[in-house]
């Protein structure tokens, strides 16, 4: 029989799964004798079940009633008993921390009744009624879906009317007073009471949470960070202990290192007399541990303790929620901390230092991800910039954009192609699409765990908040400061390493990052300040973590290269060889011309012509790609895309041939625009990826492959004879059939023996299948006969696979697919395991059974991406090839690859 619910003490932090990250971490905390109150966690199959059914588990509720009375008989009190009762807090928690994605319900168990005995219990009728009044603005917005302004609005008149402007100054009176009007508006939006019940409360709470794993802004957060909808989220119930009963307690959040920057240190945010969903929601600016630590010394004192220990338990950075009940701490979660890009390799770094983790551990708790993002330019600290204020540092970056002050207009505008900075008083869930849409967020309110801090962090966007001197007019869409009034649509800048704001655009310059992958280490770091230890410290973190990552791997990194300065570049980057040179890029521009004179012959000896003016120019080309990569493979590509491509627009074509035969014109020109007509209509196609392209064009048109072949064996012949030592390979494009590979192959034999013979040199150039059919895939035992080796061109094979142009229907369907759960991430953005990973697993074991040695790699935009390099790995591959830009990112992951502990999450 399933097992719904778990006691804290029954559970530990290798549960996650069943347990969902907080449950499992506070029965860690339980375990290890830290001061938890005491709870239990209903499991993910549960979720899973109701999702499924619609319907909770009927064993549910039975299994509910034996915990909460196991909590009741430990505590000495029951739910919402009159005299002394026992309130819950009702919270969610998935495998993976969404901050503020999902709900909670604080003070389940508060009724008409139960409220006075609250009063007399805590010697605080303010207190019980404040509980109330959070407990219905909790329930009446997640529970029943009411409107959460509705409550807000009317909290605001209230504290207009005492005059004050934080809700601690209201009065026990003025709190009763709320409470009847958060019950009438319940009455009035729902239709029904504020239910009395208190278990009635706990079953709609529970109901409310497990709904709340389908919102709109739920589902959003998962699709960016790549988190499957079917996994579900735990409830955990929980036995409340308050922080709003005085000044001297409070509640708090803190981190065991600065996530923002990696710092080793207390961080963190602390507000006295206070619940907990007041710190993450940034209503009210918050105190720092150093307040914290005047305001009760002795709390302090054993949350330092408690911070180490739990570091050095789960040895990285610890996310800490704290509340002190009168003096008491209590610890009412723990988590691995999300941090920004810059904090993740020091913090690794560090841990490293200090003997807590292993250097391939270090290289798990990064992500090429993050090291892109530490690849974006920054703001040049020489330039003239206008400063408008300043706050706090919450994730880093340099963002540039226009002022927008909603989410619906910052994701219009981003659709627009328009770079956003959202701007608000404080962020909320709901603004998760407007965070997505811009380039940075900036809050007047709220400190570094605040929810626009976390979830920007979460998603490595430039953020600012608790900026107090902007005083934001959401209504009125502007922001002012000393005087100063921006508007909606106006430029400012905001730098996430030193919380500054800037109005209008600032320069910008390379990273330190960036600097150091250019030019190495010791270069980057005599450039940097002595006294700026920070920067220097990350700089010796990426170094050591991507060195580490080279002596690890068993991916080589090739580079997509086309020119001589992306080889140069690719090279400096730790490339080691081309895994695909475009050839087709080289006929573009002041070239198209010859490609026309070809196209156009009208016999093989104006065909020849435009072979032998295209000859020298393809053999430069070449030579130059094989003098950049010295000693490493290049892999040119024979001519893909259908001819079509070098030839004028038909429409435009059309129209300029009709107007002049309109106009009686004749000439040379009008002629040859005919001719160029009528060449296009015979080479035009119903669906040119399908058509006379790859291999084809080279069986089909004698002479285009012939003249490549050469080029490319005439110019590893001038490398030789200049002292080189070229390794160019031959890669033909789109084969589907064994014999068009023995066709092209054949000839390349005798064009590489002639050149050989001509120049007196040995020329060993191996010819090889770029598997981007299904149909090769399939017969890659056969493939491999005469392939010398594969390359997956994952792009077409991922169009092939599931039926469908890029082009066309990216910008068609695809938002609906994500939205509608086909696909979690666009299958160009990320492999296909299922279907494209599946061909290329075929593909790998029967070419590696006809031809043990074959060497295997993949150049489609899938060789730089992070997750789909794992998957490589696992699949045998001996290179992925990506884009210069992306090759020190496919260095990191590929180390991680071969590090990983199987846990699947690259993320």
């Amino acid at each position: 029989m399933v097992k719904y619910v778990y006691d804290f003490s029954e559970g530990n932090k290798d549960l996650k799964d069943l347990l969902g990250g907080k449950g499992a971490n506070l029965a860690e905390m339980t375990n290890l004798g830290l001061p938890v109150p005491p709870g239990f966690t209903i499991t993910t199959d549960a979720c899973r079940t109701y999702m499924g059914t619609g319907v909770l588990p009927p064993e549910l509720r039975v299994e509910v009633t034996m915990a909460l009375r196991r909590l009741e008989d430990e505590l000495g009190r029951s739910l919402g008993d009159f005299h002394d009762p026992l309130l819950v807090s009702v919270r969610s928690g998935a495998k993976f921390s969404m901050p503020g994605m999902m709900e909670t319900v604080l003070n389940v168990g508060l009724n008409d009744a139960s409220v006075q005995g609250l009063a007399k219990f805590a010697g605080d009728e303010r207190f019980a009624w404040d509980s109330y009044r959070r407990l219905i603005q909790m329930f009446g917005k997640t529970v029943l879906g009411i409107d959460g302004e509705l409550f807000s609005d009317a909290l605001d008149a209230a504290k207009k009317a005492r005059g004050v402007t934080a809700d601690t100054g209201l009065t026990a009176d003025d709190l009763r007073e709320l409470v009847g009007e958060f019950k009438q508006i319940v009455l009035e939006q729902s239709g029904r009471e504020f239910p009395q019940h208190p278990r009635e409360q706990l079953d709609l709470a529970i109901e409310a949470v497990f709904n709340s794993w389908n919102t709109e802004r739920a589902r959003l957060y998962r699709r960016r960070e790549r988190i499957s909808d079917d996994l579900g989220t735990a409830v955990n119930v929980v036995a409340m202990v308050f922080g709003n009963l005085g000044d001297d307690s409070g509640t708090g959040v803190c981190f065991t290192r600065d996530p923002s920057t990696g710092v080793p240190g207390d961080y963190g945010d602390y507000l006295p007399n206070a619940q907990g969903e007041d710190v993450v929601a940034g209503i009210r600016n918050t105190l720092s541990l150093a307040d914290f630590e005047k305001l009760n010394p002795q709390a302090f004192g054993e949350l330092r303790q408690v911070m180490r220990r739990l570091e050095t338990h789960y040895r990285d950075l610890c996310d800490i929620e704290f509340t002190v009940e009168r003096g008491k701490l209590w610890m009412l979660q723990t988590r691995v901390g999300k941090r920004t890009a810059a904090a993740a390799f020091r913090i690794a770094h560090q841990l490293v230092e200090e003997n807590l983790i292993t250097k391939d551990e270090a290289l798990e708790r990064v992500t090429g991800e993050q090291l892109s993002k530490l690849m974006f330019p920054q703001f040049d600290a020489s330039a003239q910039r206008t400063l408008l204020a300043t706050g706090m540092a919450a994730s880093p970056g340099a963002a540039v954009g226009q002022a927008v002050f909603s989410s619906a207009t910052a994701m219009e505008w981003k659709a627009q192609g328009k770079d956003v900075i959202l701007v608000r008083r404080e962020t909320n869930p709901d603004d998760l699409g407007g965070m997505i849409a811009s380039v940075g967020v900036l809050t007047s309110r709220g400190g570094k765990t605040s929810h626009a801090a976390v979830v920007a962090r979460g998603m490595g966007t430039t953020c600012v908040v608790g900026a107090e001197s902007l005083e934001v007019d959401v209504t009125a869409r502007e922001f002012s400061v000393k005087g100063k009034v921006v508007r909606e649509g106006d430029t400012i800048a905001i730098d996430g390493s030193t919380g500054e704001i800037f109005l209008g655009a600032v320069p910008v310059v390379p990273s330190p990052v960036v600097r150091y992958l250019e030019d190495g280490l010791e270069a980057a770091l005599d450039e940097l300040p002595e006294d700026d230890e920070e920067t220097r410290e990350l700089v010796v973190a990426v170094d050591t973590i991507i060195t580490h990552a080279d002596t690890v791997r068993t991916l080589r990194v090739h580079a997509n290269a086309d020119t001589p300065e992306d080889a140069h570049r690719a090279r400096a980057w730790g490339g080691q060889g081309i895994g695909l040179c475009r050839t087709e890029h080289m006929f573009l521009g002041d070239r198209r011309v010859l490609i026309e004179r070809l196209i156009l012959a009208k016999d093989e000896a104006e065909q020849q012509k435009a072979l032998d003016a295209l000859l020298p120019l393809q053999r430069e080309d070449f030579v130059g790609l094989l003098t950049e990569m010295d000693g490493l493979p290049v892999t040119i590509r024979l001519i893909d895309p259908p001819l079509h491509e070098f030839l004028p627009d038909y429409t435009e074509l059309s129209v300029k041939v009709a107007l002049a035969a309109e106009r009686g014109e004749t000439g040379e020109e009008v002629e040859r625009d005919k001719t160029l007509l009528a060449a296009v209509e015979k080479t035009r196609e119903a669906n040119p990826m399908l058509g006379l392209r790859g291999v084809r064009l080279g069986i089909v048109i004698p002479g285009l492959f012939a003249l490549q072949m050469r080029a490319i064996a005439e110019a590893q012949a001038a490398r030789i004879k200049a002292g080189g030592t070229p390794k160019a390979e031959i890669m033909i494009p789109l084969a589907a059939s064994v014999m068009e590979l023995h066709l092209v192959k054949d000839e390349a034999e005798v064009i590489l023996a002639t050149v050989a013979q001509e120049q007196g040199v040995e020329l060993d150039i191996p010819v090889g299948a770029m598997i981007e059919l299904p149909r090769a895939a399939f017969t890659a035992d056969r493939m491999a006969d005469v392939a010398e080796f594969f390359s997956f061109g994952t792009n077409d094979l991922t169009q092939t696979t599931w039926g469908f142009s890029r082009d066309d229907v990216e910008g068609a369907f695809f938002n609906q697919y994500t939205e509608k759960g086909v696909f979690n991430v666009s299958p160009f953005e990320s492999l296909d395991t299922q279907g494209v990973g599946g061909l290329v697993k075929m593909a790998v074991e029967k070419g590696r059974a006809t031809r043990p040695d074959i060497k295997l790699g993949v150049c489609g935009e899938h060789g730089g991406d992070p997750d789909s390099i794992h998957f490589f790995h696992g699949a045998g591959l001996d290179y992925v090839s990506c884009s210069p830009f992306r090759i020190p990112v496919a260095r990191l992951e590929a180390g991680r690859a071969a590090v990983s502990r199987g846990s699947g999450d690259t993320r």
